[in-house]
């Protein structure tokens, strides 16, 4: 067939129209709800991810043909060795595993009229009145004193109890409705509900009735039900995350509705691209981060020195002599992160002929930043090229996108502290509706066709 001069995006769900695919789409979407279900926080997304490359038969012994390197429970390195000489570079895949959600303070519990509650900050970007009057789990780790760790995940289990914070009811919120959201909606009244019943005390005794007893009975239970006390909170991290499921939405089941698809989607297809890859030529890698919600930095985050130290052990153990700044500097990679899809609602904060749209493909960012393109990566011409022209001959949707219109949006991704080592480096992901919400939406089509560019991208 001839190609047509313009250029139209093609629809994923049209590439992908025969029965078997639409089978090891639905298959895969299956897969994907049971990660992110299991998956709320980084930690358990790199235990999840650890877990599967074992299986696979990959080691923290450097000198194997199959590498891993956790680190801190928050971040993950693996690499696979290909035919070529490591001084080729590495194809890697880079992603992150942490999402916004609303962290424990360090001295969490008060007590106000009523209940007893956590007090919170939050982290990443978030519209805080979607995080209000919904069941919310609680994921974490709890440190005790002589060091014993214990791990933490209460409201998901049938039976569990959830938490939440209350919202005010609409007879008295005329002056908030009139307020800007910021106004409105406070981080320091983001008090997680966690108790109600107080501790009593028998009749005659008042006296000895707790100042606050709501909060007495709440330690009284966590004593009792996990050994811990309320100095052991101040160790602890604890997240406040959305209750539930991840669940199929709409009639047709062609979308993806959960928590933290933003960047979990990309966590995991860059996972299944690996583990599912022939073995040929490349040097294949990926990278798992934490951090990026709040700016990479951080022992865990892309602008630690934890990528390049891996590296560095890799050039040492499969290609002696081979500087790691050799390696770094030949090597090519997908940024995978998500993209703002053109919202059906409010088109208009959108750029329309340079949006994402659900359903196309992962979108190609050749620059991230915002308003000038500052804070940017931007992938070279020739790389771009080399990609398009790979995803053509495999027939693999795709399309570009930025992050609404030029002076309303913007944002960054880990690209930048990757072209920092002069790799070739260009944002690869799927688009995401509801994006940064407690209840995020991603396309059936769009998750299959991203384990494909991203597989391609490693074996090609």
């Amino acid at each position: 067939m001839e190609k047509t001069l313009a250029y139209k995006p093609q629809s994923a769900w049209e590439t992908y129209a025969d029965a078997k695919q639409r089978k090891s789409m639905e298959a895969l979407a299956a897969r994907y709800i049971d990660f992110l279900t299991r998956c709320k926080t980084e930690r358990e997304t790199v235990d999840y991810a650890r877990e599967r490359l074992s299986q696979a038969g990959y080691s923290e012994d450097f000198s194997k043909e199959r590498v891993l390197r956790p680190l801190r429970g928050k971040a993950l390195f693996a690499a696979r060795r290909g035919s070529e000489p490591l001084e080729e570079g590495l194809a890697l895949i880079a992603a992150h595993a942490d999402t916004p959600r609303l962290d424990f303070k360090q001295r969490p519990l008060i007590e106000q009229p009523g209940v007893a509650q956590a007090k919170t900050h939050y982290y990443g970007g978030i519209r805080k009145y979607q995080w209000l009057a919904r069941p919310l789990a609680l994921h974490g780790v709890v440190i005790r004193e002589n060091g014993e760790s214990l791990a933490v995940s209460i409201g998901e289990k049938p039976g569990e109890p959830v938490f939440c914070i209350a919202d005010l009811l609409p007879h008295l919120a005329q002056k908030q409705s009139s307020q800007t959201i910021s106004e409105a909606f406070e981080a320091e009244k983001l008090n997680i509900i966690l108790a109600h019943s107080p501790k009593t005390v028998k009749k005659g005794k008042d006296k000895d009735a707790p100042k606050e007893p709501v909060k007495e009975q709440l330690l009284e239970i966590l004593h009792k039900k996990y050994g811990i006390n309320e100095e052991d909170l101040i160790t602890a991290e604890l997240q406040a995350v959305p209750a539930g499921p991840a669940r199929f939405v709409g009639f047709d089941k062609a979308l993806v509705g959960g928590y933290g698809q933003d960047d979990r989607i990309c966590v995991f297809t860059a996972l299944e691209a690996l583990l599912s890859a022939e073995n040929g030529a490349r040097n294949m890698a990926v990278i798992f981060w934490d951090k990026e919600e709040i700016g990479s930095d951080g022992a865990t985050g892309a602008a630690s020195r934890f990528f390049q130290y891996c590296v560095e052990d890799l050039a040492r153990a499969w290609a002696p002599g081979t500087p790691a700044s050799h390696v770094l500097l030949h090597s090519r990679a997908l940024s995978a992160d998500v993209q703002a899809a053109l919202d059906p609602d409010f088109q208009e904060v959108h750029e329309k002929q340079n949006a994402a749209q659900l359903g196309y493909g992962p979108c190609f960012s050749k620059f991230t930043g915002s308003r000038g393109k500052y804070g940017a990566s931007e992938a070279d011409a020739e790389f771009f090229g080399e990609l398009r022209g790979l995803y053509n001959a495999k027939g693999i949707p795709w399309q570009t996108a930025e992050l609404g219109k030029v002076d309303l949006g913007g944002g960054g991704t880990v690209a930048l502290f990757l072209a920092a080592y002069g790799m070739r480096v260009i944002d690869l992901g799927p688009a995401v509706l509801s994006m940064h919400s407690p209840f995020e939406l991603a396309s059936c089509a769009d998750l299959y066709a991203t384990l494909e560019a991203y597989r391609t991208f490693l074996e090609a």
